[in-house]
């Protein structure tokens, strides 16, 4: 059985970029998310195995909605992404119960590689 991933980002460009690599991967794409709010409904909808979590969205940052998923009992794993790859970010992130964190921008090797090594 193939493992179910859901993308959140703002962008069309990285969503697409994340899926097709993904997808190439084998793994399905059970959702796709540009805000804080959908990607809520979403994760708590499709239970996927693993969220792709831009950090920075229009209504909230990536971390409150680990926070919201994890109150809520959520326990896919989560790879958060970023541009901002300071090392305060990255432990809020690890603290918070992301599994990694991927600065942009990246390449499909190095996404898939951490994708395999959290799955």
């Amino acid at each position: 059985m193939s493992k179910k991933v859901l993308i959140v980002d703002d962008s069309i460009y990285m969503r697409s970029l994340i899926r097709t690599a993904l997808e190439e991967e084998g793994l399905e794409i059970v959702g796709e998310a540009k805000d804080g709010e959908t990607a809520i409904d979403l994760a708590l909808e499709t239970t996927p195995d693993l969220i792709t979590l831009d950090n920075i969205l229009p209504d909230m940052m990536g971390f409150e909605i680990l926070k919201v998923l994890r109150d809520q009992g959520l326990e896919s794993k989560v790879i958060m992404i970023s541009a901002v790859g300071q090392q305060t970010v990255v432990n809020k992130g690890k603290e918070l119960g992301a599994s990694d964190y991927i600065v942009k921008p990246f390449t499909s090797e190095s996404l898939l590689e951490v994708v395999n090594r959290v799955l």
